[in-house]
């Protein structure tokens, strides 16, 4: 069993003899063995080893050394090197004997010290010009073993020998970023050259990722996890006293290129496509660019669409877009080594980028004369396009057409003389940009001015003099100059001047205060005298002054009230009910006169709101009504008299209620209404009447007549023995007065009357004592059913006529005769 197991594993079981080999155990393992004796009975006990047995092969002294080398030589020193013995005898090397023989000498020397295990030894203090042999031999546990075969002769003197050097290199090499390279080679010389590593003339220096190694016989420079910065011209100098050699190697650490260079450039944005543009990477990897792969996406969706794979350039087109959405572009540049990292461009969005210039702003019209005028103006935004071209237009300020004024291009200047104006005529300039998409829109019109030569001071106002004054002020009036200079006058200054003073003192401090030929000088002192004296002024300046030509005195004058009246003072005012009345008058006067109102010599009603003002009053009744009407009268008075004026006011309005309505000829069918116009026509002739009825039992009024103007109507279709009431209203162009109703109803029945004379009365039989007669019934039965006849009868010659009887038939016997 092994040492370290506890499980016993049988080895034979049919051994006869008192020995067996026991096979198939492991080197350098430790077994406890125990061995049983059996018979026929059964087996006895087992007897084990007293200690565990370490499996190794018996222990002899080691074999000779091999490989031993001559590694030097100088006039007083020899160095060897040799490899270890095939096998050890079993038990590891304690130490190496090196020894050596004087050529010509039988006996060999040791000259190692003890315990050597190095496999190099420099033998020195030897003598120049001497010849050496020398063997090694190996000792273990057990002794020393054979020597190695003897070196050749070796003479003490100093080698010289050329550095040589053989390259596993060549001139160029290509490496993959981030994988390990190295440059090796073996080199000779003697003495020992020195290896130096040099990268673009840089020496190469150790470090984590940069290992140089070098033996006397070989040399290797590697470089783990190469990166970009590795690439370079890598040379290895071998030098000693007798010369050197170079070796160099080229070489290329590639990599898929760094990200191309932005910002992306829209260099065109169209409505339906884009042109980018870019840089190429910094970074190409160390292998050209091949293409570049170009996307593109809607900038509010993850969706990256390709555009083109196949392009080298660093521009691009970017088709089939959608006008008004906003897209976002990226960029890869690719070599044989890989992808870059992508360049994203801002958003943008696909609309028509390059557009007609902008219109400039409003141009400055200078040096004008008769017949020319300078346009000036600022460049306005070019559309993103350049500016080719300015189109200059004119036209007279009350004409619609504008006109180029001429036809050659003007560019780059941004101004233009205009030639060919009509003198006195005024214009206007405007001026539009011009870029290869089109013509831009044409800038505000210039202010107008006038084809004249430039203007001069004008000549003094003609006649100056004092119209009017009161006790704190003067009016004053004047005729323009005879020569304006060739400007429009802009106003006029008046200044005046207190007699005795030097100062004169301005009345208006700016010209355009006062356009017109006329001014009122206020704020003066009553009972003092003043000069005065009136400027024109044109854009050229102020003229000499022209002076009133005597001193004006301060104080009121005198005038009589004056009433100038407005249209609604007319002698007769109509105004519909419930509209306003405004009544009003301008008044004069010096003093202004006191204003009072009346209406029929009385107050005027206290709804009315009366206004005074400077210069006029003013009255205005609102929601006026019938009772507002009448005389108005206005009269105004200061102490040089007194002035009225009358107006009559018509307040237009609804009719009153006819009157008097009365009914008569009732018929079963019919009856026939008559009545008497309002007092009140409400101001305006009644066009009509309405008029209605109503059966007693119902509530509804219906019309029977509305167009009428008569003041009577025959009201007919009644029902007989209907009860009815009727009313009558007046219309005029403001509406329909209020009813006036009947006192009480009537009843549709005819009058009643006797009836007419039965007719065709004769006799139809006669005796002696009686007569039998017939007669026919009546046109007319006077409006109610015949109840009966009354016979009567009379002797011939006699006066009275002597009753019979009443019947009820249409004949009769009258008896007793």
């Amino acid at each position: 069993r092994e040492s370290d197991h506890r499980a016993w594993t049988p080895v034979s079981c049919t051994v006869t003899r008192q020995n067996a080999t026991v096979q198939g155990l492991t080197e350098g393992k430790a077994y406890f063995f125990r061995i049983a004796a059996e018979n026929i009975i059964g087996m006895g006990p087992f007897t084990e080893t007293t200690k565990e047995i370490v499996i190794r092969d018996p222990i002899t002294v080691p074999d000779r050394p091999e490989d031993l080398e001559v590694k030097a030589v100088t006039k007083n020193s020899v160095t060897l090197t040799w490899n270890p013995p095939k096998y050890n005898g079993g038990s590891d090397i304690t130490m190496y004997v090196l020894e050596s023989r004087l050529i010509g000498k039988e006996k060999f020397h040791r000259v190692t010290k003890e315990k050597m295990l190095d496999r190099k030894y420099t033998v020195e203090g030897l003598k120049e010009g001497d010849t050496y042999e020398y063997r090694v031999s190996a000792c273990n546990i057990v002794g020393q073993g054979k020597p190695s075969f003897c070196t050749k002769p070796i003479t003490c003197k100093d080698e010289i020998a050329p550095p040589s050097l053989d390259l596993d290199f060549r001139d160029k090499l290509i490496v993959r970023v981030g994988e390990a390279f190295s440059l090796t080679g073996r080199y000779s010389g003697k003495p020992a050259p020195k290896v130096t590593w040099l990268k673009d003339d840089i020496v190469v220096k150790e470090d984590d990722r940069t290992k140089i190694k070098t033996t006397p016989t070989t040399l290797c420079l590697g470089i783990l996890k190469s990166v970009r910065e590795d690439s370079g011209k890598y040379c290895v100098t071998v030098e000693n006293s007798t010369g050197s050699r170079k070796g160099f190697c080229q070489v290329n650490v590639v990599d898929r290129p760094s990200p191309p260079v932005g910002p992306v450039i829209f260099d065109e944005v169209h409505k339906d496509h884009m042109i980018v543009s870019w840089k190429p990477p910094l970074d190409d990897g160390g292998s050209e660019i091949t293409n570049y792969i170009i996307e593109k996406k809607d900038a509010h969706r993850d969706l990256w669409m390709p555009v083109t794979s196949a392009t080298v350039k660093t521009t691009c087109k970017i088709p089939k877009l959608l006008e008004g959405k906003e897209y976002q572009i990226r960029i890869y540049a690719e070599n044989l080594y890989g992808i870059s990292d992508p360049l994203i461009s801002d958003e943008m969005k696909a609309k028509d980028r390059f557009r007609v210039p902008d219109a400039p702003e409003q141009p400055i019209i200078k040096d004008v004369t008769k017949d020319s005028a300078v346009v000036v103006w600022n460049k306005p935004y070019d559309g993103g396009k350049p500016i080719t071209n300015y189109i200059v237009e004119k036209k007279e300020t009350m004409a619609t057409r504008w006109v180029r004024v001429t036809k050659d291009p003007i560019f780059p200047s941004t101004q233009f003389k205009v030639p060919d104006l009509l003198e006195g005529c005024q214009y206007e300039f405007r001026v539009s940009a011009e870029n290869e998409i089109g013509v831009g829109d044409p800038s505000p019109p210039s202010k107008p001015i006038f084809a004249r030569d430039p203007i001069a001071k004008p000549s003094p106002p003609i006649n100056p003099e004092a119209v009017d004054k009161t006790k704190n002020s003067v009016d004053l009036s004047w005729q323009p100059p005879r020569h304006d200079g060739n400007g429009k006058i802009i106003g006029y200054l008046v200044e005046y001047q207190k007699v005795g003073d030097e100062e004169w003192k301005k009345a208006n401090l700016t010209a355009d205060s006062c356009p017109e030929t006329k001014y009122k000088v206020t704020g003066l002192t009553e009972g003092l005298t003043y000069k005065f004296r009136v400027k024109a002024v044109n854009a050229a300046g102020e003229s000499e002054p022209a002076y009133v030509p005597d001193p004006v005195e301060v104080k009121d004058r005198l005038e009589p009230p004056e009433l100038i009246l407005d249209a609604n003072m007319a002698r007769e005012q109509h105004v519909k009910a419930g509209d306003t009345l405004r009544l009003s008058a301008v008044i004069k006067g010096v003093p202004f006169p006191k204003v009072s109102w009346k209406k029929e010599d009385h107050e005027v009603s206290p709804k009315a709101d009366i206004e005074v003002t400077g210069v006029g009053s003013k009255l205005e009744i609102r929601n006026t009504v019938h009772e507002d009407g009448g005389i108005y009268s206005l009269t105004v008075e200061n102490p040089a008299g007194s002035k009225t004026v009358s107006v009559k006011v018509v307040v237009l309005d609804k009719p009153g209620p006819p009157r008097n309505l009365q009914i008569s000829e009732v018929r079963s069918d019919s009856c026939y209404l008559t009545w008497v116009e309002p007092e009140d026509d409400g101001g305006s002739v009644i066009t009509n009447y309405v008029v209605e009825r109503k059966d007693v039992a119902s509530a509804q009024w219906v019309t029977i007549s509305s167009s009428s103007k008569k003041r009577s109507h025959m009201a007919k279709y009644l029902i007989e023995g209907t009860q009815y009431v009727f009313r009558v209203a007046a219309e005029n162009q403001f509406g329909r007065g209020p009813y006036v109703e009947t006192l009480k109803p009537i009843k549709a029945i005819d009058p009643l009357h006797p009836p007419g004379p039965p007719k065709n009365l004769h006799h139809v039989d006669v005796d002696k004592t009686e007569v039998s007669l017939v007669w026919n019934r009546p046109d007319r039965d006077g409006g109610a059913e015949i109840t009966g006849y009354l016979v009567e009868y009379q002797e011939d010659g006699a006066d009275e006529w002597t009753k019979f009887q009443t019947v009820p038939m249409l004949d009769c016997v009258v008896t007793g005769l």
